[in-house]
């Protein structure tokens, strides 16, 4: 099969759409900051509004064991297109923060794929982007409003040798950091985040999978809960502005038991007071993920 018939074959689930339905309780609030909270504000649970980052907890696919794939994601070819290529990973996200959810209220997340695009790199071969769009809509007395809009972008690609991402010194840095936190990221974070996101993705939690199977040389830490931390750290330093809109791109991924330094720009980017450029860099000062926050 030539790869032109493989991503116009691909190509025919653009447009499916899945719609699930969930709602935010007590126990996952308390689970939730109990999980994060040691590592970036995450306000208080008198707080009218809820941590950033909480919608990601919510409707995930309950798949039984044989569902899954060898990672232990959902098996390709339902919701998501059966892409030919093993190695998946949650590239990039852009986020619109309209209205905070409620608690205890019946909370409806549509996803749709809005795009499908293949790309030859000269370093990793074949890649295949799956751009997702999310929306999550909550209902009251008034009808549906419209909570938090999502555009997702998941990469597949080719098994390949792990190579470190290329350290710099602090002085190298893309952004003169006004603020920064520095967290430890140990495996009960990586185990306890998986668990109530419903994350079955090996190389967050079993090492012999990731190491002997995916080459990497520990367990990797979820880009998602890299992204909650940014913004909720971002938030903190912006008390008075809700957050409304976040984008993060990863650059390369973090492992288990190596420090992690959040870097904030306060003064914004582009010269824009209201807009925020953040990254996180490791132990060695090598590029993570880039992020940028805007608020109100």
């Amino acid at each position: 099969m030539s790869e032109k018939i493989l991503i116009d074959h691909l190509r025919n689930w653009i447009g499916k759409r899945e719609c699930v339905s969930d709602t935010i309780t007590p126990e996952l609030l308390k689970r939730f900051r109990a999980t994060l909270g040691d590592y970036t504000p995450l306000g208080n649970e008198h707080d009218q509004g809820l941590p950033l980052g909480l919608h990601w907890t919510l409707g995930q696919p309950a798949i039984t064991r044989d569902g899954l794939g060898l990672d232990g994601h959902p098996a390709k070819g339902g919701f998501l297109p059966p892409v030919p290529l093993p190695r998946r990973m949650w590239a990039s996200s852009k986020i619109a923060f309209h209205q905070s959810p409620s608690i205890g209220m019946p909370i409806e997340r549509t996803s749709t794929i809005a795009d499908i695009v293949h790309k030859q790199s000269a370093a990793s071969g074949d890649l295949v982007f799956v751009h997702v769009d999310h929306s999550y809509t909550q209902n009251s007395g008034q009808g549906a409003q419209l909570l938090i809009e999502e555009r997702q972008v998941i990469v597949y690609r080719q098994p390949s040798a792990f190579k470190p991402a290329i350290p710099k010194k602090l002085a190298e840095n893309s952004i003169n950091p006004a603020h920064s936190l520095n967290i430890l990221p140990d495996s009960t974070l990586l185990f306890r985040y998986s668990a109530i996101t419903f994350n079955g993705h090996r190389i967050h939690y079993d090492h012999h999978y990731t190491t002997g199977v995916e080459g990497y040389p520990g367990l990797v830490v979820h880009g998602p809960l890299m992204a909650t931390l940014l913004m909720n750290f971002a938030q903190a330093k912006r008390s008075g502005s809700p957050l409304r809109e976040f984008e993060f791109r990863g650059a390369a991924p973090a492992f288990v038991d190596q420090a992690l330094e959040l870097l904030l720009k306060e003064d914004g980017a582009a010269n824009d007071d209201d807009t925020e450029t953040l990254e996180i860099r490791n132990h060695e000062g090598a590029l993570i993920m880039t992020a940028t926050a805007g608020f109100d």
